[in-house]
């Protein structure tokens, strides 16, 4: 692992009613979130492949969180996102370098195939902060039940020479989808549109 890792944390939300209605069974998100030293902090690099090389490293633990809390086997994720927070010492481009070039790979693997693009989100901030992250289906993005998010919050981080990373993994779409398009049963990932 070349993240030097502050902390680790991995929360799992589950909607059993919506609107009075029972959810069965109940939509579950899982976001897991590493609180990495930013090598960076306080300095501008040409070079940021240290950090690309950390979003490899972060795609496969952090995926691999989410998929063993939720209790599924890779296959049975649904949906995925991915954010990162820098705190105020870095800047957003390490958010970017972390998250883009590499994370997606290994993340793809720890859910089983992963055609779609990940949703991502990036932005600074301090300590206590809520990060969102979007979700969307792993292998059909026009699957609109499956457009949600999740948010994390640490209190302690990303502390101004940190970075918080974060991956969401879910084994459903939103509790009550009834906005049409492609369903989950009849998406293809052939192109990772539908």
């Amino acid at each position: 692992m070349n993240a030097k890792i502050r902390k680790i944390a991995v929360n799992i939300e589950e909607t059993h009613i919506e609107m009075g209605r029972p959810i069965a069974p109940a939509t579950r998100k899982a976001v897991a979130v590493a609180v990495i030293e930013n090598p960076f902090a306080g300095t501008y690099a040409e070079d940021l492949s240290q950090l690309m090389e950390i979003g490899a490293d972060l795609g496969t633990l952090l995926g691999r969180k989410c998929v063993e809390a939720l209790g599924i086997t890779p296959a049975q994720a649904e949906s995925y996102g991915k954010s990162a927070m820098v705190g105020e010492n870095g800047e957003l481009e390490h958010a970017a370098a972390i998250l883009h070039p590499k994370l997606g790979a290994p993340l793809r693997t720890e859910v089983e195939k992963g055609a779609a693009l990940v949703p991502s989100s990036k932005k600074m901030g301090s300590p206590g902060q809520v990060l969102d992250v979007p979700l969307g289906h792993k292998d059909a993005a026009y699957v609109r039940s499956h457009f949600d998010g999740i948010e994390v919050c640490l209190n302690d981080a990303p502390r101004s020479n940190e970075i918080m990373v974060a991956v969401a993994v879910t084994d459903s779409g939103r509790p009550l989808p009834r906005v049409g398009g492609l369903t989950h049963d009849d998406a293809e990932g052939k192109d990772g549109l539908r």
